[in-house]
C-alpha cells in the first residue's frame, strides 16, 4: 500500500479506468473486430473461388485445344484416305485411256484439296468459335466478382482479341 501511495495512485480511478478498458475492449472486440474479420474470411472466399474458377477456365481451354488437335488429326486422316481413294480411282481411270485419265485425276485430287481444305478452315472456324464462346462465358464469370462492367469489357475485349489471333494462327 504504502508504494501506491508513494506513486499517487488512488485505487477507486485505477479500478474505473481498468473497467473502462474491458469495456472498449469488448465493445471494439463485438463491433469492430468481428465484422472486420467476417468481412475479410468473405473477402478471402471470393478470392479463392476466382481462383478455382480461373484452374477450371484452364481445364476446359486445354481440353477444348486437345478436342481441337484431334478434329483436325482426324480431318487430316480423312484426307489421307480420300486422296488415296482419289488415287486408285486415277490409277484404275489412267489404264483405260491415259489422256482422260491425267486430266480427270487433277481434277479429282484439286477438288478433294480445295474440300479438304475448306473442312479444315470450317472445322477451325467452328472449334474457334467455341473456344471464344467459353473463354467469354468464363471470363465474364470470373471477372463479374472483380471487376466493375467498364473493366470487364475491356478485359474481355483483349482476352478475346488474343484468343482470336491464336486461333487464326
Amino acid at each position: 500500500m504504502e508504494i501506491i501511495q508513494k506513486f499517487g495512485l488512488e485505487t477507486k480511478l485505477f479500478l474505473f479506468q481498468l473497467i473502462n478498458f474491458f469495456i472498449i475492449v469488448l465493445i471494439l472486440k463485438n463491433f469492430l473486430f468481428k465484422p472486420l474479420k467476417r468481412i475479410l474470411d468473405e473477402r478471402k472466399r471470393k478470392i479463392e473461388q476466382s481462383l478455382q474458377d480461373v484452374e477450371n477456365a484452364k481445364v476446359v481451354l486445354e481440353s477444348a485445344s486437345e478436342e481441337r488437335k484431334k478434329i483436325i488429326a482426324n480431318a487430316k486422316v480423312d484426307a489421307d484416305k480420300l486422296m488415296m481413294s482419289i488415287k486408285t480411282s486415277a490409277d484404275e481411270v489412267k489404264e483405260k485411256t491415259l489422256v482422260e485419265a491425267k486430266s480427270r485425276s487433277q481434277q479429282i485430287i484439286e477438288e478433294a484439296k480445295n474440300k479438304a481444305s475448306i473442312e479444315f478452315e470450317n472445322m477451325s472456324r467452328q472449334i474457334g468459335k467455341i473456344s471464344v464462346d467459353i473463354s467469354s462465358k468464363i471470363l465474364s464469370k470470373v471477372l463479374s466478382e472483380l471487376f466493375s462492367e467498364e473493366e470487364k469489357q475491356k478485359l474481355m475485349s483483349r482476352a478475346l482479341e488474343k484468343i482470336d489471333e491464336k486461333i487464326t494462327n
